[in-house]
C-alpha cells in the first residue's frame, strides 16, 4: 500500500464560521489552527496547504481563564532605545479585539512560508457580522 500525499490541485478548501463568544482563547486557537492546517481531514499532508478558510466572529467576547487578562502582556518594540511598549491582554481586547485571536492562532502555526499562506485564510471580526456569506460558510461549534 502506498502512502497518500495530497497535491495542491486536488484540494478544495471549505469555509467555516466559528463563534468565539464565551470561548477560552487557547482552546479556540488550537481548534482554528488545526482547521487552517487541514489536520481535521484524512488527507492531511504536512508540506501541502490542505487547510480550510476560517471566519471567527465575536472576537471581542473571547475569555481567558484566571488572571491572564491583567497579568499577561504583549510587548511591542520599535527598535529605538527606550521605546518598548507593553499592553495587557485587557487593553488589547479593548483596542484591537481581533489582534488577540490572530496572535494566539499565529503562535500555534509552524514558523515557515507555508504557515504564512495558511494564516492568510483566517478572517477575524470583532462583531457578529462578516462579509463572507457568498462563500456559504458552514457553522461549527468548538
Amino acid at each position: 500500500m502506498k502512502t497518500f500525499l495530497a497535491k495542491k490541485e486536488d484540494t478544495k478548501p471549505q469555509w467555516y464560521v466559528v463563534d468565539a463568544s464565551d470561548q477560552v482563547l487557547g482552546r479556540l486557537a488550537v481548534k482554528v489552527a488545526n482547521i487552517l492546517r487541514g489536520r481535521n481531514k484524512p488527507t492531511y499532508t504536512p508540506h501541502v496547504d490542505t487547510g480550510d478558510f476560517v471566519v471567527v466572529v465575536n472576537a471581542d467576547k473571547v475569555v481567558l481563564t484566571g488572571k491572564k487578562e491583567e497579568q499577561n502582556d504583549y510587548m511591542f518594540f520599535s527598535g529605538f532605545v527606550g521605546n518598548a511598549k507593553h499592553r495587557t491582554v485587557a487593553e488589547m481586547k479593548a483596542r484591537q479585539p481581533k489582534f488577540v485571536v490572530e496572535h494566539a492562532v499565529r503562535g500555534m502555526l509552524p514558523k515557515n512560508r507555508l504557515a504564512r499562506q495558511m494564516f492568510s485564510k483566517l478572517k477575524v471580526y470583532p462583531g457578529a457580522e462578516h462579509p463572507h456569506e457568498a462563500q456559504n460558510p458552514e457553522t461549527i461549534t468548538l
